[in-house]
This record gives C-alpha cells, structure tokens and sequence, in this order.
C-alpha cells in the first residue's frame, strides 16, 4: 500500500506488534467544499449579475460572499471543466476543444494525464468523501460506453460515487444517464412528474445522507454539475408558464435594461459601454409578429429552466441547514462558458437539424410553438438572446471575446471570514479555483497521487480577494493566454488583444479556410473597457505586437498548437477505431443503450435489421431494435399485433412501414430491409419468414446524426421519448428476443458530412 511496515512480526501472535498504514484524514474542522456549474449560463443571466430572471437561491448566495465582476472560462464546456477540476490550462490538460472532438495532438487528446490530478483526487489525499453529480463531458465520446475503459470516468478520477451523464448534453425528461461506472435508465417518467435537475438533487441529497449516517464528520467535496441551461431548454411545464409574456418586449429592450442594473449595482463601472448589437443580429422590431411569439417562447424556457435549477440549488443548502453544516461549508458557483449561439440566427426546435442541413423554418416553429420546452423539441433560443445574455460583452460562447470567456462566479463561506455581498473587480480564470479552495481549506497539495507525480498548478488563488479588504488588493493574475478553435487572445495586466477565427461561414462576409496569419488583431484596455468597445490596436502598435508574441510564448508553453478550427474534419477523422470492420452487429435485450457513436452506422447505405423471435398466444407489442428518441431515430417494433418500422427524420416528419397482417404464435424471423438509392432516401421492405408482409418508400433518410441527447441502440424497449406514435416508450417487447442483428449490405452513398463540408466552403 505504499507504507513500510511500522509494527514487529515475530514467529507467532505473541511476538508480533501490528500496525496499521495510516488513512488520510481531514484537519479538524476543514470545510465542505461545494462547486456547482451551471451550463451555457452567460454573465449577465443570474439575477445578481443583472438580470430580471428570476435566481432567489443564487442572489442570496452573492449576498453572503463575493461576486467576481471579471472572472474568466476558456469559452467552451469541457475546457473549462478540466480547468476548474485541475487548476490547469485546458490545453496542458489535453482538452483543447470538447471531448467530442478529440484530435490527434497532445493539447487536444481529450484524455486529461494523471499528473494533473483533479481536485476531487486532491481533496481525499486530505481526507474528503467526494461526489460529482451531473454532467461530466471529461471522456473522449467513443469511451462512455458499456464496454470502453473507465479511465477517464468519474470513479477513475478521485470521486467516491456519480450520478450524472457524459457528453455535452442531454433530455431534461428522459435523460442519458449513468450510475457510477454503468448505465441506467431514468427512475420515472415525465408523465410521473420526472426531471433531470430534480433527479440530479435526489442523488446529491442521498450521497450526503448516506455519508452522514456512517461518519458523522469527514468532510466532503461535491461537484453539482447540472444540465441546465445547456440546449436542449427543457424546464418543467410550470416554469416555462411562469415566463409568459415576461420577454415580450424583446432583446434589445432587455439588454438595456440589464445593462442599467448592472452598472446600477456596481458590477461593471459607470464608465463602462455598451456593445454594439452585432450586424447579424436582426433589431426586435424588424421580426414579424410570428417571429417575436416564438423567440419570446424560447426565451421562456430557458428562464424556466434556469429558475428550476436555482431552486434546485436551494433544495441542497436547505439540506446543509438541516445537517448543521452550511455555516462551514465553501460553495462556487459558476458557469462554464458564455450563452450559446448554438440556436442559430433564428433559434431551433431540434438542434439536430441543424447538422443534417435541414433547420425549421418560421412557419414550422410557429405552429409548434407549444411544444417549445417540452419533450418532443430540443430548443435553443436565437442569437439576440445570446446577445443579451452575455451583457456588455461582444460575441458569444465559442469564441474568446469577453462575451465567450467573462462568466458569473460567486464564492460563499460563513465560517471562512469572507466579505459579504461584495463585488472584485481584479482578473481571475477557472484555472483559479482550485488553488483558491485549497489556501481557503487550508489543505495540502500532494506532491503525488497514486504514485504519479505532480505537475504544478498554473492557477493563482484569489482567497486574497475574498476579505473585507479585498476590492483595494493588487491584481495577482496577471497574464493568461485563450484559445478556441482558432480564435486566439492574451490578457496582460490590463491589456487583452483578441482575434476572431471562424469555424465556418457563420457570417457572409468571413472565410473560414483564411490563413491564420491573416487573422485581424484587436487591442483593448479592459482594465478600462471590459466591454471591448474602443480598440487601441492602431493607438499602441508595439503593445499589441507584444502581446502576440507573448501569446504564442504561453502557446508553446500550453500545448495549444497546432492551431486548428477543422470541426468537421475533426468530426470525419475520429480516432482510429481499433475494433475490426464488420458488417454485421449483435444486440441482446433489455442491455444498456450503446451510443450512437459505437453503434452500428446505418444512414445513408442499405441496411437490414433481422430478429429471430417467440410470438405467445396472444400476441406480444413492444420495439425489437430502436435508436434515438422522438428527436429523431428508428425503431422496429410490433404494433396491435403487427409488424411495425418507423424512421423519424428528426422530429419533422415519419415514415412508417407496417405489415398487412398479425403475426401468429409461435417462432418467426422478422426483418426490415432498407435499399438505398442514389438520392436522399430508399425503399423499406417488412419480411416475416422471408416473405414479405409490408412496403414503402423512406423519401429522406437522415443523412447525419438521429439525435443529439444521447438515446442510443436499444434491443428489446426504447430510450424515449418514443420514435413513433401509437405508444409510449419504453414499450418493452412482450415475447421472447432469440437473437437481433443488425446488417449493413453496402456502402454509404451518400457522405453527409463531406456534403455538408462542401456546402458551407461555398457559403
């Protein structure tokens, strides 16, 4: 176990001293630590950061401590998750970009190495239990499956128990979810009243609980990680009724507002400006009437969701109350990244569609317009939301402007001394906090975990901020570098240049294969002008060369190169697979789903699916083989007795194939065959013991990915929300699976994302 033996062993018992390895143990009195990030949440979207969204729980948690007025993320979701858990650069802990979209560099593994030992391995090297509850998207997508490593999981990386889902996002009301180190599904339905951040609280409150009846006084670390307000924007239905008619007025109208308050409360200077509203940003008053009804909606829901989570917060300190222990208990909330623009200029209905080149239109949302926020729509609100959300900031998550990387952080601890209901001004990053928690906690930083030596931490603690005495404190974070997907800026005391690099052509006047010696500097006083309104760049012309040259020195020193913004490709050039192609995949019911990721690939190539079954007497419903949700996906199934196929392009529309006839008892070989043409779909063919029962035409099969929440292959039920109509998943067959294959006849004939790439590099 890594100690030497302390005791006597003599020839037997009575000559013999035992001796026990010494466990680690907490300081008397060292606090609980609580860390809880919020999703997609921008700076100016809580209500004590100046909004009219309603946050009681997490306004009066800023009363009791500190706000940061210029805290920093890395712009995206999964770098700033290993940032704030490691204390490191995002690049040096091989997280360049989303875990999703792992490259071959070592800045952009997606795999974080040993010797950036999370906080969670940190705090029980001190002695700590140590819980994360809620979104991890900290291992690579073709690794959070049944029969990848867990290397990278939770358990893995110094955490006692999870509850949560991998991966970016996932359905508020049937939920991608894994236990610890498997996969489980949802306890209710959302018929029974089921939601992910309420489900998130249960287990958070259980862990705690069961902790407290077994050691009374070992101090625990919990990572509360929620789902919101990341799309798809799913709050309870009484929230989204809560909000209506709250937005009506618009963004521009609401941004202003915003605006007022903040400078109002001190948050940002009197002398600050305001933004400008981008150019592609339609003014509210240009939008038709329909238009405004459905971003209003929008808007709607993710206040609902956001409110729902803040209540959610209030259950778990309510719950420290109860055992005694929030006086000492350190609580960080923060969010990850600026608001989303991932909506597009419109917003989305299903954020899928979106990749398969096929958004809804005005019309569409407007007659769908009650179902925004609920199960059947994967919403995300248009860019002038995002805009307003990120209030004064210019740009939006993803890039490194202000309103991409500027976030809310507040840090509360009675016991800890700290200043109450006050604002700090002074630059600080994610990388920060855990060397923050540990000066506050007073605890040691070991100089190895389970053997692997340690790196050193790149953050710098701003416990110095957190006194009476704080706001007069001399800045102590002086420089940090930013990079996301192209996009580069360097902040130094004071100064921040910042260069914008497109992804793709999100904007008719930028191209996306440009040099990235092309790319236009700019420069600003942010100690001065946090909004980055007034660029210096032509004014100092030696500071701003400076500053590149220091940013590719932190570059160099990160891992940050190559500089890539290569999305696509990243998508089309996963890593090497190293299971052995085969055209034929086995399923087993009632398993766990497998991810889209690992699954088999049916889209665009003929296909069949074949399943040996036992019929009863009186017949036996329920889905032989599915994929994804209502979102969009297949399912193969057995309806009223006959044979059933149903493929959901997306939400927008179905195409079902049933047979003529019921099926009789006894045992029979069902099968669906799916011919691919030349075109956008194919022929569908339904056989019961070789002949066949049903046929039709599939005018357009999804060309990219079913569904974006993480509702995989299924043998035997369905995920949910059901594929089809007629029935609710998880409509679990009812007879007996013998065997369920799935067989790819031919290549794919159609490349969407090569498509896709060629699209967009003439746009």
């Amino acid at each position: 176990m890594g100690h030497e033996f302390a005791g006597r062993i003599g020839r037997d018992w009575r000559e013999s001293e035992p001796w026990w390895p010494p466990e680690p143990t907490a300081p008397a009195g060292a606090p609980n630590v609580v860390m809880v990030v919020l999703d997609d949440v921008g700076f100016a979207q809580l209500g004590c950061y100046g909004s009219d969204i309603e946050t009681p729980v997490i306004d009066a948690l800023a009363s009791e401590g500190v706000r940061l007025a210029n805290f920093h993320t890395t712009s995206l979701c999964s770098p700033t998750r290993v940032c704030l858990l490691s204390g490191r650069n995002h690049h040096r802990s091989a997280m360049g970009r989303v875990a999703d979209l792992a490259v071959g560099f070592p800045g952009y593994w997606g795999k974080p190495p040993r010797e950036n030992g999370f906080l969670s391995e940190i705090l029980r090297e001190n002695g700590y239990a140590t819980y994360a509850v809620g979104k991890w998207h900290l291992t690579p997508e073709d690794e959070t499956n049944m029969a990848a490593s867990r290397a990278t999981w939770p358990l893995a990386r110094g955490f006692d128990r999870w509850y949560g889902f991998h991966g970016g996002e996932t359905h508020q009301f049937v939920p991608a979810l894994y236990h610890d180190n498997h996969s489980v599904r949802p306890p209710a339905s959302a018929h029974d009243g089921y939601h992910l951040s309420e489900d998130l609280l249960d287990h958070a409150l259980t862990f705690l609980g069961d902790l407290r009846a077994v050691d009374a006084e070992r101090p625990f670390f919990l990572y509360l990680a929620f789902g919101a307000c990341h799309s798809p924007h799913q709050p309870p239905a009484h929230w989204r009724e809560h909000y209506r008619g709250r937005f009506d007025a618009g963004w521009d109208e609401w941004r202003q507002s915003t605006f007022e308050r903040q400078v109002a409360s001190g948050l940002v200077a009197p002398t600050t400006k305001l933004s400008e509203r981008p150019s592609w940003v339609r003014p509210w008053d240009e939008l038709d009437e329909g238009q405004r009804r459905v971003a209003a909606r929008f808007m709607e829901a993710y206040a609902g969701f956001l409110s729902h989570a803040d209540q959610q917060v209030g259950r778990l300190l309510d719950f420290l109350e109860h055992l005694g222990e929030r006086d000492n208990t350190i609580v960080v909330v923060v969010s990850d990244n600026g608001a989303s623009a991932e909506g597009g200029s419109e917003g989305s209905i299903n954020d899928v569609r979106l990749t398969n080149l096929d958004p809804a239109g005005d019309a569409e949302m407007l007659a769908r317009i009650d179902e925004i926020g609920g199960p059947l729509t994967h919403n995300n609100y248009p860019w002038g939301w995002t805009m307003a959300g990120n209030t004064p900031f210019r740009r939006w998550k993803r890039e490194v402007h202000e309103g991409g990387v500027a976030d809310p952080c507040i840090v509360v601890w009675p016991d800890g001394g700290l200043a109450a209901n006050q604002i700090r001004h002074q630059f600080t990053h994610a990388i920060d906090v855990v060397a923050t928690v540990l000066e506050l906690g007073n605890l040691r930083t070991p100089t190895a975990i389970d053997g692997v030596t340690q790196s050193a931490l790149d953050g710098t603690s701003f416990a110095y901020l957190l006194g009476e005495h704080g706001a007069a404190a001399p800045e102590r974070h002086e420089t940090q570098y930013f990079e996301m997907f192209g996009s580069r800026a360097i902040y130094h005391r004071g100064w921040k240049a910042v260069t914008f690099h497109p992804v793709g052509p999100l904007y008719d006047d930028q191209d996306p294969n440009a040099s990235f010696d092309d790319d236009v500097w700019e420069l600003y006083r942010v100690s001065e002008d946090i909004a980055e309104t007034r660029d210096l760049a032509r004014e100092y012309p030696d500071v701003l060369s400076s500053l590149i040259d220091l940013w590719w020195a932190q570059a160099e020193a990160n891992q940050v190169l190559p500089l890539d913004n290569r999305v696509l490709w990243a998508l089309t050039h996963p890593k090497p697979d190293r299971r052995r192609p085969r055209e034929r995949f086995r399923y087993f019911p009632g398993g766990a789903q497998v991810p889209e990721s690992v699954a088999v690939n049916v889209r665009n190539r003929s296909h069949a699916l074949i399943v040996r079954v036992e019929v009863d007497e009186g017949g036996c419903d329920g889905v032989l083989l599915a994929l994804g949700s209502a979102l969009g996906g297949w399912s193969l199934h057995v309806l009223n007795g006959r044979l059933r196929y149903v493929h959901n392009l997306y939400g927008a529309q179905r195409h079902v194939i049933e047979s003529r006839e019921r099926l009789a008892a006894g045992q029979h070989v069902l099968e669906y065959e799916f011919l691919k043409d030349e075109g956008l779909g194919g022929e569908g063919i339904l056989r019961c013991d070789g002949e066949e029962v049903g046929r039709g035409r599939v005018a357009r099969f999804t060309p990219s990915g079913f569904n974006g929440v993480g509702a995989g292959l299924t043998c035997g039920y369905e995920w949910g929300p059901a594929v089809g109509t007629g029935y609710e998943a998880p409509f679990e067959f009812a007879g007996t699976i013998l065997s369920a294959l799935v067989e790819t006849r031919g290549p794919v004939v159609r490349d969407p994302l090569a498509e896709l790439e060629a699209i967009l590099s003439e746009q």
